[in-house]
């Protein structure tokens, strides 16, 4: 397999000198649904799971994923896995408008796709890791495949229907916001946004100037018709696989996880909720983000003998207890980070991390 390097978004941390762009490969299957497009890193590894991505409305496995996958302490993570980035159908890079009247899949019939593309690929097992509307239907796809998926990495979830109150909120916003800004202003904050920093320039433009923008329209208005996932905390349909929610703090959609937190089984569950990392940690904090992951991996039982990376060699975890928001996360515990040395420890599943450095 052979690639280009991509593009680096973010500055910090880059690909370290001697360290070489990865081989990929971009493939195409027809799936009930359609056609769908996906890149493959790197080959597969003897009794590992595959690292299966999935991006949010607005981006594309690129500019959704690149900061975080090209992040120098990632590199340590991914050489031990193979990994598929898959866009949304009409979201890849160069993809052609779809026609008036195309019927755009539902998240639902996007998740039906995912085993299309694992049997395609000869993968059997897959850590997913989405964003927004990508960890809605790697959820879904986990409820119907809970065999298939060993963990999941979900950031900005929303496991919720919109209620008639969501749904006149949305009406109205569409009648003076246009569907870029709605957009925009699912993926990031209104703080970032009236703060219009080079990162929010750069995805500001992204969204406004997309040529495929019809397409995402598409995409947009399934992700706002969703059906709820209907988790029950104890109750039959739950995620059976170790599960890290990932939100901002102050970001769009963070009262939505700590919802889906709280419907979770604690024992297999992680919330990370980072400080300063806006609506789009995986963009803003890929290296905060990049450590949690390993722990995650380490705690499946995957990378035991990994090295510490700079951030926790540079932070001192404190442990202290926390209540539970809304009485069922019980026995949770917060994690925060000064700016002191010392090593992050790496405890079993269930607990709340607020990393506040």
């Amino acid at each position: 397999m052979a690639e280009l390097q991509e593009v680096q978004i973010t500055e910090e941390r880059p690909l370290l000198p001697g360290q070489t762009p990865e081989a990929a490969k971009t493939h195409s299957v027809e799936t009930p649904y359609g056609s769908v497009t996906f890149t493959v890193y790197g080959t597969p590894k003897p009794k590992r799971p595959a690292i299966f991505t999935y991006h949010d409305v607005g981006l594309n496995y690129k500019s959704c994923f690149q900061p975080l996958f090209q992040f120098g302490d990632m590199q340590e993570i991914i050489q031990n896995f193979v990994r598929v980035h898959v866009d949304a159908p009409g979201m890849e890079e160069g993809a052609p408008v779809f026609p008036v009247g195309y019927q755009y899949p539902s998240l639902d019939q996007l998740a039906d796709m995912i085993p299309c593309i694992l049997q395609y690929l000869n993968f059997s097992s897959i850590i997913g890791v989405g964003v927004g509307a990508g960890a809605y239907i790697l959820s879904r796809f986990a409820l119907t495949h809970p065999d298939t998926v060993e963990g999941l990495v979900l950031i900005n979830i929303d496991p919720n229907a919109k209620g008639w109150m969501d749904w006149a909120a949305h009406k109205l916003t569409g009648l003076t916001s246009s569907i870029p800004e709605m957009i925009l202003g699912h993926l990031f904050s209104q703080e970032e946004l009236s703060g219009n920093s080079e990162l929010i320039q750069k995805y500001r433009n992204i969204v406004m100037h997309a040529p495929n923008l019809d397409n995402i329209e598409l995409y947009w208005n399934s992700y706002n018709n969703r059906r709820d996932l209907n988790l029950e905390r104890g109750g039959d349909v739950t995620l059976k696989c170790p599960v890290m929610l990932v939100v901002g703090d102050q970001a769009p959609h963070e009262d939505a996880v700590v919802e889906c937190n709280s419907k979770l089984d604690p024992t297999q569950t992680s919330f990370l909720k980072m400080a300063d990392s806006g609506g789009q940690p995986q963009l803003t904090q890929p290296g905060k983000l990049t450590e949690a992951f390993k722990y995650f991996l380490q705690g499946m039982g995957y990378m035991a003998s990994s090295c510490m990376t700079r951030l926790s060699r540079s932070r001192t975890a404190s442990l202290t207890s926390a209540a539970s928001i809304d009485g069922n996360r019980s026995r949770s515990r917060t994690l925060s980070q000064s700016s002191e040395s010392g090593p992050l420890p790496s405890g079993p599943p269930g607990h709340t991390m607020e990393v506040s450095c």
